[in-house]
């Protein structure tokens, strides 16, 4: 009898540890993993320069090591002179709107807002918003180009996966010069961790400039401020813009 009790005990931490684990995910009424709130992708300067990343949680999954971009021999001379004309060449120095991911590595936070029909990301950065269906919805054939792309949703088991469409050739992947066609294809993995944190996995395709597809991965935490966005004015904020000029202050 005694044995049969211990067995029972063996058998019943494992379910309950699991039970426990799952708890720790907030989720929707549709009981989908909740993503809704302010995120931040932490230390990120205007020109993706990593700062001072925050410590991640002690049971936190390692971000994996990033890869080089995987850009075409013919692009690395344009990428150069883009970098080396940064301050003007970078097309947030004439407030465009940054593009897909980009601005989500932006200093400032973001909030995202879900329902069971749609997802919503408001950007403090640029006033910028997406609107994504996440109902299973197919991209509409031959969307306009656009700076931030066409986006629809939808659940791959814990994962929110948007596919971004319909970008122009305004924008840039990141702050270091990474330019992209019209025929770039983004996918995004977004995903809930036990740490209160997101895992987002960004796939990047431009078949014009890169050999392969580009996989970055960040993290998104709760900032210190977590209530809401609040208002950013690319025109006060940067002072500089009246006087870049000269043949880089236009970007491809």
């Amino acid at each position: 009898m005694k044995t049969f009790i211990i067995m029972l005990i063996a058998l019943a931490v494992p379910a309950s540890a699991q039970e426990s684990k799952t708890a720790a995910i907030p989720r929707t009424a549709d009981g989908k993993p909740d993503l809704s709130g302010v995120w931040q992708s932490g230390g990120v300067s205007l020109y993706g320069d990593p700062t001072d990343q925050p410590k991640p949680a002690p049971n936190a999954t390692p971000a994996p090591r990033p890869q080089p971009a995987p850009y075409q021999e013919w692009t690395l001379a344009k990428v150069k002179e883009f970098t080396d004309g940064l301050a003007k060449a970078d097309p947030l120095a004439r407030c465009l709107l940054p593009g897909v991911p980009r601005i989500t590595t932006m200093p400032m936070p973001l909030e995202i807002v879900q329902t069971p029909k749609k997802v919503v990301i408001l950007y403090e950065a640029f006033h910028a918003f997406r609107i994504i269906p996440a109902d299973g919805s197919k991209h509409i054939e031959d969307p306009d180009p656009s700076y931030m792309g066409a986006s629809v949703g939808h659940w791959d088991g814990e994962t929110f996966v948007v596919d971004v469409i319909g970008f122009n050739d305004k924008t840039w992947l990141d702050g270091r010069g990474h330019f992209h066609t019209d025929q770039l294809h983004v996918i995004e993995r977004y995903r809930l961790t036990q740490d209160s944190t997101i895992a987002l996995e960004v796939t990047m395709e431009d078949p014009r400039v890169m050999t392969k597809p580009w996989v970055i991965n960040m993290t998104l935490r709760h900032p210190p401020r977590a209530d809401r966005v609040l208002e950013y004015e690319c025109a006060e904020n940067n002072q500089d813009v009246p006087h870049l000029t000269g043949p880089q202050a236009v970007a491809r």
